[in-house]
């Protein structure tokens, strides 16, 4: 592509992220007195914007197949501005929609690495903006008793009060992990790490369409310092593609149990995330015994019946004091079978740390340091060394496996109540599972806005 074509796109994405930094200045102020006014909302509009600039330097690269990281330096930047409105229709009930305009693209159109190396990269770029409706949603709260407690304003939520002891039920489109495998430290792109096997469990194979979203239902039950949440959602047309099943024929079944504590007097919680997906699906092991009779590259599109996926996962947060956080998370995916939406990974465990400027004066900065570990099956490796391709991966051989080992280090500053600046390293050693190519050395700066 020209170099012209290359700037007229980064000029236009700034100017977008300008315009929308420039009005958010304006708004932002009258939203927070807004806000302030009242502590129960009928209505509120919040917005953000982020553009992302990541890039990585040229690795060794022996070979390369359809779904490798090319060796040769590269860098890919996206964009995107959100509005979030929302209505109280009644007591205890909120509307939300969220328009959004995306554009840009992930490095080498979301490919190459199994924990991809950032958040904010959809499996669909596109060079023009485009609108879309990501979350449109109903969401009803029943008090059963407990403290009551305030509930501040958010993208996603209407300032107002709640008790400790409560029902809450979510239905229409909008994110599986807008209500699973929530963490502090670790599951939002725009605030804090980027890694895509860092802010999810990696093996959280959710439902979704190639943008992340789904139509689906949740309930929720917290009594006391537990929570149990389970979810029914619609899977994707065939495995990793941009339309839903349109009959709901293919499904997944999400369920967790989280229970909060206090540690030293510090609080802190633990959760376990399961999943069932039922859906067409190939077994590599079919797909190899099919590519050797048909002299042919394995290819799962090919042995796709209906049957059933699980995995589960565990999510560790812990407040350590001064500023200090940790989280960990330990995931299983059934290897024998083709993840269905998000990345491939049958195993995968990551841990990390986040501290919060104020020890150093800066009460709005947040630095943060993660490692995570990301493995596949015998029956997964087999199938990448035949020549098959997954999700996000396939050099088109696999001579020797090893796990895909990621460190991810941050730094996000804070130049207005409402505008952050990050600085963000990945190195990712062993990308795609294998130890000829890499490693490989990602660097990405990120703007984000929120009012």
């Amino acid at each position: 592509m020209a170099r012209a074509d290359v700037r007229h796109r980064g000029d236009l994405r700034l100017s977008l992220l300008a315009r929308t930094v420039a009005a958010m200045a304006l708004i932002a102020p009258v939203a927070a007195r807004a806000d302030d006014a009242s502590a129960a909302q009928d209505f509120a509009i919040h917005g953000q914007a982020t553009l992302t600039d990541q890039g990585y330097l040229a690795f060794p690269s022996p070979y390369a197949g359809g779904n490798s990281l090319p060796g040769t330096a590269q860098g890919r930047e996206t964009f995107d501005a959100t509005l979030f409105i929302g209505v109280r229709p009644w007591q205890g009930a909120e509307i939300w929609a969220a328009p959004e305009i995306d554009q840009g693209f992930g490095l080498q159109n979301t490919l190459g690495v199994a924990g991809f190396p950032s958040g904010e990269a959809y499996k669909v770029g596109r060079t023009n903006p485009y609108l879309r409706f990501d979350r449109l949603f109903l969401r009803q709260t029943v008090d059963v008793g407990g403290a009551s407690s305030k509930i501040d304003p958010d993208l996603m939520q209407l300032g107002g009060s709640q008790t400790e002891n409560r029902l809450v039920f979510t239905v229409g489109r909008f994110a599986v992990t807008d209500v699973f495998d929530g963490n502090a430290y670790a599951h939002d792109p725009r605030h804090d790490f980027l890694n895509w096997t860092l802010i999810d469990a990696g093996t959280f194979d959710y439902a979704a369409d190639a943008w992340g979203y789904t139509v689906g239902a949740a309930a929720e039950w917290y009594q006391g310092p537990w929570t149990l949440r389970a979810g029914l959602f619609d899977l994707s047309e065939v495995p990793n593609s941009q339309k839903l099943d349109p009959d709901l024929g293919q499904f997944q079944i999400v369920a967790e149990a989280a229970r909060r504590y206090s540690l030293a007097g510090k609080d802190g919680s633990v959760a376990v995330t399961g999943f069932l997906s039922r859906g067409r699906m190939g077994l590599f092991s079919d797909a190899v015994a099919l590519g050797e009779a048909e002299d042919e590259t394995p290819d799962t599109a090919k042995v796709r019946h209906y049957r059933s996926r699980p995995g589960v996962s565990l999510d560790v947060q812990q407040d350590l004091g001064g500023g200090f956080g940790a989280f960990a998370r330990a995931g299983w995916a059934d290897g024998h079978v083709e993840p269905y939406e998000f990345t491939d990974v049958d195993e995968s465990v990551s841990g990390g740390l986040s501290v919060n400027g104020k020890r150093w004066g800066r009460n709005n900065d947040t630095v943060g340091l993660a490692g995570v570990v990301n493995a596949i099956s015998k029956d997964h490796q087999a199938y990448l060394a035949a020549g098959g391709l997954g999700i996000l991966v396939g050099d088109g051989q696999l001579p020797r496996y090893t796990t895909e080992n990621i460190l991810e280090t941050y730094y996000d500053i804070g130049l207005k109540s409402f505008l952050h600046l990050t600085i963000d390293y990945q190195f990712v050693d062993h990308p795609a599972y294998t130890p000829e190519r890499g490693p490989v050395s990602v660097f990405a700066v990120r703007l984000h806005a929120q009012f």
